[in-house]
């Protein structure tokens, strides 16, 4: 059964001398609003470490294959979700159509998720999904730094060169003509903000239930300690994810049903509720502990819970902070 409530939530990236999210349009460098030199970290970055958690953690289990996959053609996957519903790969058919959309909602968790466009080759039309996520934007400016690097080796090509032409190449090559110079892109340090979005009348039409929403929270903090890179090597979730859920108000059953699907605050009301800034000693901050947190959970809207999950595996917490407990773990 598809989830029945609406969600918000938010969580808190932290990205240490690496690059969270290149430009390939301005040589790879870091992305960034230019008035403000705050950075950016796409939503389709963000759904790209979700989906590589969700394929490599949810591997060969039904329904949890991904659609959108390195180095493949979406058109195959499309023909074969048409193949699986029993109609024609090729099939341009109204009842065609549908039968695949509705069979990749199945096979796919991120078309239940985050939808897809299928119009394309075999036409399995479209999805809008449930789930939607901002891009991360960073607390304060980020510095992006261009950096020379030497590789003290080339990789110079010889015409069907054998291993003697090569070694007759190397020892006719000065030494400082066998090294090669490249450049790395990063910011010393940011803390990025990213908020998501899940709307229960769009699950309805995926099938996006409880067990696809649990797999989600738990990808999100686990992304990035399954992606670690060069250019990654310290990004990490290291916040709680701050999770706000519409239950309803009303005492007629049915009414409440209908206010937790459609929410009972606006979701900017919801995360002003959250609030992270550096602290009044820090100018320049270089770690996710030069920031502090203040939650407002006495200004909770009615209708609306807040939950707390820290533990990728573990449940989310409802209600008030348990004395003693680092559930929102900045600072």
């Amino acid at each position: 059964m598809a989830i029945e409530n609406r969600y918000e939530f938010v969580y808190y990236v932290a990205c240490t001398n690496a690059n969270p999210n290149g430009d390939p349009d301005m040589g790879n460098t870091p992305r960034l609003d230019p008035e403000t030199m705050q950075g950016f970290i796409t939503d389709v970055a963000t759904k790209r470490r979700i989906r590589n958690y969700i394929q490599t953690a949810y591997a060969g289990q039904p329904g949890m294959n991904i659609i959108v996959q390195q180095a493949t053609n979406l058109n195959r996957h499309i023909a074969e979700a048409k193949r699986a519903a029993g109609v024609s790969d090729c099939a341009k058919e109204k009842e065609a159509v549908y039968a695949g959309r509705k069979k990749a909602c199945e096979l796919f968790y991120d078309v239940r998720t985050f939808g897809a466009v299928m119009s394309t080759g075999p036409n399995a039309g479209q999805v809008r999904g449930p789930v939607q996520i901002t891009f991360g934007k960073s607390l304060d400016p980020v510095l992006p730094l261009d950096i020379s690097i030497t590789r003290m080796a080339v990789a110079d090509p010889i015409k069907e060169g054998t291993v003697e032409d090569y070694l007759k190449k190397e020892a006719e090559t000065p030494e400082d003509k066998l090294r090669t110079m490249g450049r790395k892109q990063l910011i010393p340090f940011g803390l990025y903000e990213v908020r998501g979005f899940i709307s229960a009348n769009l699950a309805a039409e995926t099938g996006f239930d409880e067990a696809d929403l649990k797999a989600l929270f738990e990808a999100i903090l686990n992304m990035y300690e399954h992606d670690h890179s060069a250019s990654k090597g310290e990004m990490s979730v290291v916040s709680s994810l701050v999770i706000f859920k519409h239950v309803g108000t009303d005492s007629d059953a049915a009414q409440r049903v209908r206010q937790a699907k459609l929410g009972c605050a606006p979701a900017h009301k919801l995360f002003e509720l959250v609030q992270v800034h550096k602290k009044a000693d820090v100018r320049v901050p270089r770690s996710y502990r030069d920031y502090e947190a203040v939650i407002k959970l006495d200004g909770l809207p009615d209708g609306v819970e807040m939950g707390f999950q820290n533990n990728p595996y573990g449940p989310v917490f409802w209600g008030e902070l348990p004395e003693g407990e680092d559930w929102f773990h900045l600072g």
